[in-house]
């Protein structure tokens, strides 16, 4: 018989084990989500986009984009901000 403890710490690693899988599951399903050869970057004519769950923006150093939800489903691309025009 396990002691109070001992049962305690089992079911924390299962818990824990779960949890990892649970986020390796939803991780692996974004990543599929994005078909290879799929371009976040629109044209040059754009400066800022959205797909409806991150939004892009050129700046000096390349691209900065913020990161998606966990129950993000991503849309059509949209430009939110054309080249030269301020912010």
């Amino acid at each position: 018989m396990l002691s109070r403890d001992e049962t305690l710490a089992v079911v924390i690693s299962i818990a824990t084990a779960l949890l990892v899988v649970t986020f390796a599951i939803i991780a692996g399903a974004a990543m599929e989500a994005r078909t290879p050869g799929q371009d976040l970057t629109p044209g040059p004519s754009c400066a800022e986009w959205t797909n409806g769950c991150v939004v892009c923006r050129r700046v000096p150093e390349g691209l900065a984009c913020s990161t998606p939800g966990i129950a993000c489903v991503p849309g059509a691309q949209r430009c939110l901000r054309p080249a030269g025009v301020p912010i």
